[in-house]
């Protein structure tokens, strides 16, 4: 296994739309751990294959407290979401540091291939609700700042391009 580069806001290649996975092979199944083991060194508790820049419809999800039940959805689709709405404070491994609430279903139901193609569906709610469409979402192009305020959004699009400038520049003195 080996970690993967997560993909940075406003990185242009967030924006792709991921297209199914159709292959389940050896391939898919390193893909599979490789998301893993990234998403719990980040630490995160949900990592969509867009954010590490392979635009497949692929999420690793796992929202224990103990890290221990991984969840794999690939080529996911809601098939109900509740008329009930939760605002929940999202965070995200392509823009860290920043957490802000989002509203969204309170419910969903979902059905999935998992790693050896097996359709499954789930009933959802909480944090795993929230996690599910927020990977979803970056299946189809799209991160959780879209949903907040353009003054917002402007203001930590900026911030994460200065610590992209600044992080460039340190790299660039600890090699010199």
């Amino acid at each position: 296994m080996s970690l993967l580069n997560i993909l940075r806001y406003p990185d242009v290649r967030l924006h792709k739309i991921a297209k199914p996975v159709t292959v389940f092979d050896t391939r898919l199944k390193k893909l599979i751990a490789d998301m893993a083991e990234t998403m719990y060194e980040a630490p995160g508790v949900g990592l969509a294959a867009s954010q590490v820049d392979v635009h497949e419809q692929l999420v690793v999800i796992d929202t224990s407290d103990t890290g221990t039940d991984l969840r794999v959805f690939i080529n996911p689709e809601i098939l109900w979401a509740s008329e009930e709405k939760q605002i929940y404070d999202e965070g995200c491994l392509s823009v860290p540091g920043v957490y802000d609430g989002v509203e969204r279903p309170a419910r969903i139901k979902v059905r999935a291939l998992d790693a050896d193609g097996k359709p499954f569906e789930v009933d959802a709610d909480g944090l795993l609700a929230v996690c599910i469409q927020h990977e979803m979402d970056h299946l189809m192009g799209k991160v959780f700042v879209e949903y907040l305020s353009p003054l917002k959004r402007n203001r930590i699009k900026a911030k994460m391009l200065k610590e992209e400038r600044e992080l460039k520049r340190d790299k660039q003195y600890a090699t010199r």
